[in-house]
């Protein structure tokens, strides 16, 4: 099972990054936002059956696409932290953002926020972001974290395993009416 979930994660990294290089430019230091539940991907209620074996093999699957891409995992805490966000000490200071004190665990931030802490090299927990990108694995409801205007990708799968999953990017406001000229 922990096989089939890092090589169906790898897949959603991939496509959701190809897909998101057609509409709109990946640059350097991108953030992808992800919430996920381990719980709904092994078939269970968010929140019930969390498990860092399956987190940890989701983060197996996408941590080399990142690399490669040089995009910052943010990662979303569940609702018992406020849905704050694990991201590296660096890019947080970078952005200005407001650190939290706060550590995730298991059952207070969830198995993948945890999981991720522990891999990140200087991780911090901030309260909110706007990322460029997202990526909701089990309904974690991550739209509060993206910038304005979230625009859903469609992927040829629509589950990690069990769980649903909602991808989108954003783009830039379009303003100023009939007048305007948009690249």
């Amino acid at each position: 099972m922990l096989e089939d979930i890092e090589k169906e994660s790898k897949k959603i990294i991939e496509e959701l990054f190809e897909k998101v290089s057609e509409k709109s430019e990946i640059e350097r230091g991108s953030l992808l936002v992800i919430g996920c539940s381990t719980s709904e991907v092994i078939g269970g209620d968010i929140g019930k059956n969390s498990s860092e074996e399956v987190a940890d093999a989701i983060y197996k699957g996408i941590h080399e696409e990142l690399e490669k891409r040089e995009v910052e995992l943010v990662a979303q805490c569940c609702e018992h932290l406020n849905r704050a966000l694990v991201i590296e000490r660096e890019v947080a200071e970078k952005l200005g953002l407001e650190i939290v004190n706060a550590v995730p665990q298991v059952h207070a931030g969830g198995s993948f926020a945890t999981v991720v802490y522990k891999k990140m090299k200087n991780p911090v927990l901030v309260e909110e972001i706007r990322a460029n990108i997202g990526l909701d694995i089990g309904n974690t409801l991550i739209g509060m974290h993206l910038k304005n205007v979230a625009v859903p990708i469609r992927l040829s799968v629509s589950k990690l395993y069990k769980a649903n999953i909602t991808c989108a990017y954003t783009r830039p406001k379009y303003i100023g009416g009939v007048r305007a000229k948009y690249n």
